[in-house]
């Protein structure tokens, strides 16, 4: 990027700043957060910017002064140094970055090859999200859920938000679990095995950023809206009201169940919102197929062949397929300690994007 871009940058973070300390903006919060998101987003910027240019003013005035004190010349050559490494941090920051690194998500998780098994690492899998949620400090709520008959998921949907804690949009929910979209194979003796032999089956994972707008506009008459029970475990009824309800939208075939608010108006205005992220990334992964995106597209059928991650439990061993990650802490991840791999996945990410860039 070139010095006039850079300075745009910086008369924009400074805009940006007068707004924000302007109590009248803060009365629009949707107008408010998309500021403190853009400005949250050139800060990290902005300060790289600032190191480089005070870096390259020291490094003019040190080798002004080498020839009098040779304590110069040795700063001099610490800094210039220095500069190259902040080039390519700001080259970095520079790059283009996914625009919904800062939101909140919703995650499906599906049993799929394994029967009862399948949803009983299914029920696994959930409790690892929420209880890496809860190491961060995010909420994690499930929205509604399709038990087994041995405790597990037939289908449970979760949504997972920063309960604004994101100081950037690369601390955001999307940013650390963008990448858990697809089959997630565990292999390990099943519940239900009487002989102790290793079985393979699987989960998919489908994970979608939650928009804090209306991005995609649903037509009323392309709804069919059904009420019913809410039902626990074992199908038993746990409510003695209709207050849990199903949206059908027509045009796609997309059902939405949501059953966990008191209401049933709360119950139908969740499922819609989580209906308008479904349409948004439906929306989204058939630009992406355009555009031959093939990070966008996620598990469509739960075949075990189709894996992103094993889950070994004999060996205790994680293995992430898309960028060669193995590690034998199998126990900690399941308990919430993702962090290693995720950040295998973004370092992946990144040098494909900075080698893209170089192209």
């Amino acid at each position: 990027m070139d010095s006039s871009s850079l300075h745009g940058l910086l008369d924009e973070y400074t805009e940006l700043e007068k707004q924000l300390a302007d109590p009248a903006v803060h009365a629009d919060q949707s107008r408010a957060r998309k500021l403190g998101r853009r400005y949250a987003e050139l800060s990290p910027i902005v300060k790289v910017i600032n190191e480089l240019d005070q870096a390259r003013d020291d490094l003019g005035t040190a080798r002004e002064l080498a020839d009098e004190d040779a304590a110069f010349a040795a700063e001099a050559e610490e800094i210039a140094e220095r500069i190259p490494q902040l080039e390519s941090r700001l080259t970095e920051l520079l790059l283009p970055r996914d625009p919904y690194d800062g939101s909140d998500v919703l995650m499906e998780i599906k049993s799929g090859e394994g029967g009862e098994e399948s949803a009983l690492f299914a029920g696994d899998l959930l409790r690892m999200y929420l209880r890496y949620a809860e190491r961060h400090g995010w909420k994690a709520e499930v929205l509604d859920a399709v038990h087994s008959d041995l405790g597990g998921y037939k289908d449970v949907t979760v949504a997972v938000k920063s309960k604004g804690t994101a100081t950037s949009p690369a601390d955001g929910v999307w940013a650390r679990l963008k990448f858990e979209g697809g089959v997630h194979r565990v292999q390990r003796v099943p519940a239900t095995e009487s002989q102790g032999r290793i079985h393979t089956s699987a989960a998919g994972v489908l994970i979608y950023p939650e928009p804090e707008e209306v991005e995609v506009e649903i037509d009323p008459n392309d709804l069919r809206i059904d009420v019913f029970r809410s039902s626990g475990p074992g199908g038993q009824s746990v409510n003695t009201t209709d207050s849990a309800v199903r949206v059908t939208h027509l045009p796609t075939g997309i059902v939405v169940s949501c059953q966990n608010e008191k209401s049933q108006i709360q119950n139908r205005a969740r499922a819609i919102q989580v209906l308008q992220a479904r349409l948004q990334a439906l929306a989204e992964e058939e630009a992406a197929a355009k555009a031959a995106d093939a990070r966008k597209s996620q598990v469509r059928t739960v075949d075990r062949s189709e894996r992103v991650r094993t889950y070994n439990f004999p060996e205790n061993r994680i293995s992430d397929h898309r960028v060669n990650y193995k590690a034998y802490n199998l126990d900690q991840v399941l308990d919430g300690d993702l962090d290693a791999v995720l950040d295998a996945l973004a370092t992946a990410d990144r040098e494909e994007r900075l080698a893209s860039a170089g192209q």
